[in-house]
């Protein structure tokens, strides 16, 4: 290749002798001329300003790479790599660069090793004149002027790619550092002042969750030292339940590999009581990747609350959100369920996103998810008026188009109260004061028995489930308006669901994120869901990590439930004559089957419940009659159907009332007991609470 000629009288200089650490910086225009060379890079490779500006920068190359940087530049603002390079004096230099495409409207700012020197820009001076928007052929020819190797016909072409109407041009920085002398420092020792001095509290743990160090941060926020904190598990050091929710976060970032987050973690010594800093908790892995230790890294909050809200009220809200939430899952067989809350990290504060599990009568379960629109504690709380409007609405065991009907009557009126009263707070804006107008919620019902799960929803994401092959889809629920909003009926759907599926139900601010568009997020999320997790909890993790880059603009609510199947060998079913002798047949069943099952124990009492049930069903009801015994767990259910739509209604016997007992009686002998409607009839049903051995 060839090298520029040194001036007459000039000999081959060696390089600068070893000054401070700096800089080389050099400018490249679109036809790969160098325009601009500061002192830094004369140290580097020996030229003076005068001596390489104006000539082509793919002199200054080793060898000819043009081709293969034509291809890894194009398109790109900026680009790094190795280059081998020719000094002044002959001997050959392999050097990383770092170049970066300037244009107009990305003016460039002063380099760190000073700003390149050359002739006067302009016409003449070849770095002016030339259009803004140069093409990618154009940016890749100035880009790597000194790594391009572009010269003569091609350059020219680049160069003339670049222009453009608006008489601008657009060039390349070339940058890289020039060490100084050597100070020997051990990567050890850098280390261990990053960790100890480090503004962030740091703790790391081993596997089995107990301290190992903790920088001088993490030291005075806990008020002890790290001497006394060593070996000891983070609800030993400081005992509280953010501590226990710390440690379950340690255990799974141990699990799953993956970095875990927590709103509320530390408390600095001398902070108010309820004052909690975020952290985050990240895997430590060994260069095989397996997980050895977790660091926890704790910082404080920024302030995100508008100005109108102060700290105190944001708490409050906060505290009224959470306390509105289930706070524990009930016990019931037909889900393994895990779940997650996240609110809004906006200025615009706690929204109304809401999740809740509702045990229901013949071992089935409801799911439900909504989002209430607005933000702050208006929109708390109307979301917990609407989550009790929920649960009482599923104890009458309404199926879900139905349930949902009701809601939206229930959401205008809430609208219509709040029109006459007006909001509390003038400053409140129309969405938080609209009585829940605008709510969307998904209702699912799950039967262990079955296997089969209905679901309706009201404007919300429709739910998506895993199978146990693996398959990621989307239940084609039919998408009703969101609540208050009327007009449109709300329709059912029903599906199957193999034993072990994954059902996912979230509020779509896990969707909705500033970082990808919507067609991505959902790629990202049934990823998320298809790969294999020991435990629901490392799923929900994973899915909240992978989608959330930052704190989420909106409020996050995610539930997601794998099925059980309650099998044959727990559930018996008889069908009955519409005959008063049929009764006794009844009794029978019930007392041969409880012995099967081992309860005899529980005979007595059942055998009155369903002597109860079975006689009211002939003496009010319609044939066919049909008894279900249902054992799951601890709980002994008593079904009997009939054809009749006629609910029983329990009433006060008088004294000399010969009927009217057998209800009162049922309620005192069993824990819970009422009616469901089905598409033929209605289903009596009592539940017992079995003592375990």
């Amino acid at each position: 290749m060839e090298r520029l000629p040194i001036p007459p009288g000039t000999q081959a200089q060696a390089a600068a002798p070893p000054g401070p650490a700096c800089t080389a910086t050099a400018t490249v225009n679109g036809q790969g001329i160098v325009t601009g060379w500061s002192d830094g890079a004369r140290r580097l490779l020996g030229y003076t300003s005068s001596q390489i500006v104006g000539q082509p920068a793919a002199r200054l190359l080793a060898e000819d790479i043009g081709e293969k940087l034509l291809r890894d530049t194009a398109g790109r603002e900026r680009w790094s790599g190795t280059v081998a390079l020719r000094h002044r004096d002959g001997h050959r230099l392999q050097q990383p660069l770092l170049a970066h495409h300037r244009t107009p409207d990305n003016p460039p700012t002063t380099p760190a090793g000073g700003p390149p020197t050359g002739p006067p820009t302009g016409p003449a001076g070849g770095t002016a004149g030339r259009p803004a928007g140069a093409t990618t052929a154009a940016a890749t020819a100035a880009a790597t002027g000194a790594a391009t190797g572009t010269t003569g016909a091609a350059a020219g072409a680049a160069g003339a790619a670049a222009v453009g109407p608006a008489g601008a041009v657009a060039e390349w920085l070339v940058v890289c550092a020039v060490p100084g002398p050597s100070r020997p420092l051990a990567d050890g020792v850098l280390n261990a002042w990053a960790f100890s001095q480090s503004p962030t509290l740091l703790a790391l743990f081993d596997a089995d969750l107990r301290l190992l160090r903790a920088n001088a941060g993490m030291q005075r926020a806990l008020a002890l030292t790290e001497d006394q904190m060593r070996g000891l598990r983070l609800p030993d050091i400081a005992p509280h339940p953010a501590s226990e929710e710390a440690a379950r976060t340690m255990r799974q970032a141990l699990e799953s590999g993956q970095v875990q987050h927590m709103d509320a973690c530390i408390r600095p010594a001398g902070a108010a009581a309820d004052t909690r800093w975020p952290a985050s908790l990240a895997p430590l892995k060994d260069p095989d990747g397996h997980v050895r230790a977790v660091c926890l890294s704790a910082h404080p909050a920024p302030h995100e609350a508008p100005a109108r809200h102060t700290p105190r009220a944001h708490t409050t809200t906060m505290a009224l959100q959470r306390s509105l939430l289930p706070q524990t899952l009930p016990n019931q067989g037909a889900l393994d369920i895990a779940t997650r809350y996240l609110p809004a990290g906006s200025q615009a504060g706690v929204g109304g996103d809401w999740f809740d599990v509702i045990p229901l009568s013949g071992a089935r379960v409801a799911l439900v998810v909504g989002d209430v629109v607005g933000h702050g504690i208006r929109a708390s709380a109307t979301m917990g008026r609407v989550r009790t409007a929920v649960r009482t609405l599923a104890d009458v065991d309404l199926p879900p188009d139905e349930l949902l009907t009701h809601l939206d009557d229930l959401v205008n009126h809430l609208a219509a109260e709040e029109s006459h009263t007006g909001p509390a707070d003038p400053a409140d804006n129309a969405a938080e004061t609209a009585g829940g107008i605008g709510t969307t919620c998904l209702y699912a019902v799950y039967d262990p028995i079955t296997r089969r799960c209905t679901l309706a929803r009201a404007g919300h994401p429709p739910p998506a489930t895993v199978t146990p092959d693996g398959t990621v889809r989307f239940l084609d629920v039919p998408p009703g308006p969101p609540l208050g909003l009327g007009g449109l009926p709300f329709e059912s759907y029903e599906t199957q669901l193999p034993e072990g599926s994954l059902l996912a139900l979230y509020t779509d601010g896990l969707l909705e994120t500033r970082d990808h568009d919507i067609d991505e997020a959902l790629d990202t999320l049934f990823a998320a869901l298809a790969r294999p997790a020991h435990t629901l909890d490392t799923i929900c993790d994973r899915v909240l990590t992978t989608m959330l880059t930052h704190r989420p603009d909106d409020d996050v609510a995610l539930l997601i439930a794998r099925t059980r199947a309650l099998h044959t060998d727990h559930v018996a079913t008889f069908d009955l004559p519409f005959d008063p002798a049929t009764v006794a047949h009844a009794r029978q069943h019930a007392t041969r089957q409880l012995t099967a099952w081992g309860l005899d124990d529980a005979a007595f009492i059942t055998e009155l419940v369903v002597s109860e049930l079975v006689t009211n069903a002939i003496r009010y009801g319609r044939p066919p009659i049909q008894l279900r015994l249902i054992h799951e767990n601890t709980t002994l259910t008593s079904e009997v159907h009939d054809a009749s739509n006629t609910t029983p209604h329990m009433r006060r016997a008088r004294t000399y009332d010969e009927g009217g007992r057998g209800l009162l009686l049922i309620g005192q002998l069993t824990q819970r007991w009422g009616t469901r409607p089905t598409p033929t009839g209605k289903t009596v049903w009592a539940e017992q609470f079995l003592t375990p051995e």
